[in-house]
């Protein structure tokens, strides 16, 4: 087949990949903003210039043939860059528009992210976002979200990460509780508080401290435990023990006075991840939306969760 006749038949060939895709001409008419009746002409004049049937029909359903496959599987990938490349030309004349999906854990989210969000919001009119609060770890690509935000410390190696901020745990409790039972004086007085900790599964309840070459593993007991911080760090205020929560929880309440930190000269290790990052799956070409939107964050979050 010529050049020239290839060249005529770039609309059919896209029209097969997206029939493969959804398998069906009505779906795959709608994808392309086509009718049905032209739909099925684009495949007919790609069948013809082809030789064999690229389409098995039947009064249910529609499926490609081999040839039809290994058509279609060899063009889409093709088809896809195209997509990618024009909008990304298109984002060079444009500012940050859309719909942005986007992920993150639920106390985090609430208490840090989404009173930033207006501010981010003001200053991109066209961007739409759409927040998921979830402390499941979603797969992005398939439940198709854009970006992620993770405490974690160890991000995917097929995705590409941006750190956010550095995050301490910290041990923290109410002035009534404190002026009630006592500050502890060392790690081994926990033992005598009432301390609010997040279970984890197949593990025994305790926490490690550090200080300088010491390290003390503490088991902890208490009338309240929850996989929350949020629900931890208002257990606290609350006056029910000593909670151990990252610092991002706990920012607000101990700038205010209503909590304070207990043993701050000790670290404590191995309870929640020490950074915090936005993520998203590899991809040639990022949409300036996400761009703007990570940008604004790592300058949001750049200063940490300090009292």
């Amino acid at each position: 087949m010529s050049s020239e006749k290839t060249d005529q038949l770039w609309s059919a060939l896209h029209a097969l990949a997206v029939l493969g895709e959804h398998g069906s001409f009505t779906a795959a008419a709608a994808r392309l903003s086509i009718s049905k009746a032209a739909m099925s002409q684009r495949i007919a004049e790609l069948e013809r210039a082809a030789g064999v049937p690229l389409v098995q029909r039947t009064t249910r359903s529609v499926r490609l043939t081999e040839a039809g496959q290994r058509l279609g599987d060899g063009t889409r990938g093709a088809f896809a860059q195209i997509q990618q490349s024009f909008a990304a030309v298109r984002d060079l004349a444009e500012a940050p528009q859309g719909l942005l999906r986007v992920t993150a854990p639920v106390a985090f989210a609430r208490q840090q992210l989404v009173p930033r969000l207006p501010e981010f919001l003001r200053a991109h009119p066209q961007v739409r976002l759409e927040l998921d609060l979830s402390d499941r770890l979603r797969p992005l690509a398939v439940e198709g979200f854009d970006l992620a935000v993770r405490h974690s410390a160890a991000p995917p190696e097929t995705h590409v990460a941006w750190l956010l901020a550095h995050t301490r745990s910290l041990l923290v409790a109410s002035r009534a509780y404190l002026r009630k039972r006592g500050a502890p004086a060392d790690p081994q007085a926990l033992h005598m508080h009432d301390c609010l900790h997040y279970p984890r599964a197949g593990q025994l309840a305790g926490w490690t401290l550090l200080r300088g070459d010491q390290r003390v593993v503490v088991p902890v007991a208490g009338a309240f435990s929850a996989n929350n911080s949020e629900a931890l760090r208002d257990a606290a205020l609350a006056g029910l023990g000593i909670a151990l929560v990252p610092d991002f929880s706990a920012q607000a309440a101990l700038r205010s006075g209503q909590l304070q930190q207990v043993l701050p000269e000790w670290k404590v290790e191995g309870q929640f991840s020490e950074t915090l990052h936005a993520i998203r799956p590899y991809a040639p070409y990022v949409p300036r939306a996400v761009e703007a939107f990570v940008a604004y964050l790592r300058q949001a979050f750049a200063g940490g969760f300090g009292a």
